[in-house]
């Protein structure tokens, strides 16, 4: 079970308002609070004038879920818990202390209309890489995303992707970021954009977003070898690729 405040018996799954322990009634509630708060988050990235920062994918998460935790828009460095954090036995994500960074590369470049169109799916990469909260956090980026591949011009028909094969590409998205195989797979769903007004309804109808999941969270500690073994692995992979790009853009300027 994954406890990060250790406080599971008094304060629930995850310090939630109702101390529920069933993480999958939390996770419907969360759909639920998702469902209640969806207009409001999308007006607020709507009435953003200029780049999106740090603080608005906060406030994105805070809106969202502010019915289920009393820590949502706050991140797990903030929280002082959750430093070394997986989903599942594949899915391995940043170290709290450099999670902001991994979502600002992710915003940096998601503001950039140009790099957008190109590689949607390196943004989406960088966002679920940095996993700044404790949930929610696929949700949140959601929205992030799709403000982002608005103002760059285009939609991605989520529906008409297929759940399993979109996380499959995320999954190697994480661990084999050069390989870039969550832009190809993003790649087949890019569409002309639609208008805000229809956002609230095709998000609520999107299948996938119950966050009834089979998986749950694991939480490392600091001295775990293998999970510290693992996240740099995983690390060295990301380094390489962002090496790998600053010097193709560097040779494509003619630099020397």
């Amino acid at each position: 079970m994954f406890d990060p405040f250790n406080d599971f018996q008094t304060a629930g799954y995850l310090r939630n308002f109702e101390a529920i322990k069933d993480p999958l009634k939390i996770s419907r509630i969360e759909h639920n609070s998702f469902k209640v708060r969806l207009e409001e988050a999308l007006d607020q990235l709507r009435r953003i004038d200029g780049p999106l920062t740090y603080g608005d994918y906060l406030k994105v998460h805070g809106t969202l879920f502010q019915d289920v935790y009393p820590w949502s828009g706050q991140d797990r460095l903030s929280l002082g818990v959750g430093r070394l954090v997986s989903k599942g036995s594949k899915v391995q994500f940043e170290v709290s202390e450099l999670s902001q960074h991994a979502v600002e590369w992710g915003l940096n470049m998601g503001n950039n209309t140009e790099h957008m169109r190109k590689w949607p799916g390196e943004v989406m990469g960088a966002f679920a890489w940095g996993h700044p909260f404790l949930d929610g956090n696929g949700r949140s980026m959601l929205l992030v995303h799709t403000e982002l591949c608005y103002r760059a011009g285009f939609a991605i028909d989520w529906i008409a992707s297929k759940k399993s094969d979109y996380l499959d590409a995320l999954t190697h998205e994480l661990a084999h970021p050069r390989d870039r195989v969550l832009d190809a797979y993003l790649r087949n769903f890019i569409v002309d954009m639609r208008p805000r007004a229809d956002w609230v309804e095709y998000f609520k109808t999107m299948p996938g977003l119950s966050g009834d999941d089979d998986e749950v969270n694991l939480d490392y500690a600091e001295d775990d070898l293998n999970a510290i073994a693992r996240y740099e692995e995983v690390k060295l992979q990301r380094t390489l690729k962002s090496t790998l790009v600053k010097f193709s853009d560097k040779n494509s300027t003619g630099s020397s």
